[in-house]
C-alpha cells in the first residue's frame, strides 16, 4: 500500500533525485522549456510553479525579499537564475493566480519507448 507516500521516486536515491530535480528546474527557467520524460515533467511541475509563487510573494512584500531570494537559491543550482525568476518571471505572472507551466505530450522516445513531454512556461 502507498499510504502517505508522497512524490515520485523515479527509481533513484533521494540525493540523486534532488539533484535531478534541481537541474531540471534550473534549465526550465534558463531556457523557458525543457524536453524530458512525462514522469519527470509531472514531478517537477509543482516545484517550479512554487518557486514563481515565492518570488511573487517576495516582490509584493508578503515575505521578506532577502528570505525569498534565499529560498529560491536553495532550490536552484545557478544564482543568476534566481535574479531572472525574481525580476522577470515574478513580474510577468504578477496577475496570474497560478498555472505558470504547461505540459505537452510528445509521444514515445525511439530508443526505449519512454513517454516524452515538453514542459514550458506559459506566456
Amino acid at each position: 500500500m502507498r499510504h502517505q507516500v508522497r512524490g515520485r521516486h523515479l527509481g533513484r536515491s533521494s540525493d540523486h533525485r534532488q539533484a535531478l530535480f534541481k537541474n531540471l528546474i534550473t534549465e526550465l527557467f534558463r531556457h523557458g522549456q525543457i524536453e524530458t520524460t512525462e514522469a519527470k515533467a509531472k514531478a517537477i511541475r509543482a516545484d517550479a510553479e512554487h518557486l514563481i509563487t515565492i518570488a511573487k510573494r517576495g516582490r509584493s512584500g508578503r515575505i521578506d525579499e532577502v528570505h525569498a531570494r534565499r529560498l529560491l537559491r536553495s532550490r536552484l543550482n545557478d544564482p543568476d537564475i534566481v535574479a531572472v525568476i525574481y525580476d522577470e518571471f515574478a513580474a510577468r505572472y504578477a496577475d496570474r493566480p497560478g498555472g505558470y507551466t504547461r505540459i505537452f505530450k510528445m509521444g514515445q522516445r525511439k530508443g526505449d519507448g519512454a513517454d516524452m513531454a515538453m514542459l514550458e512556461l506559459v506566456e
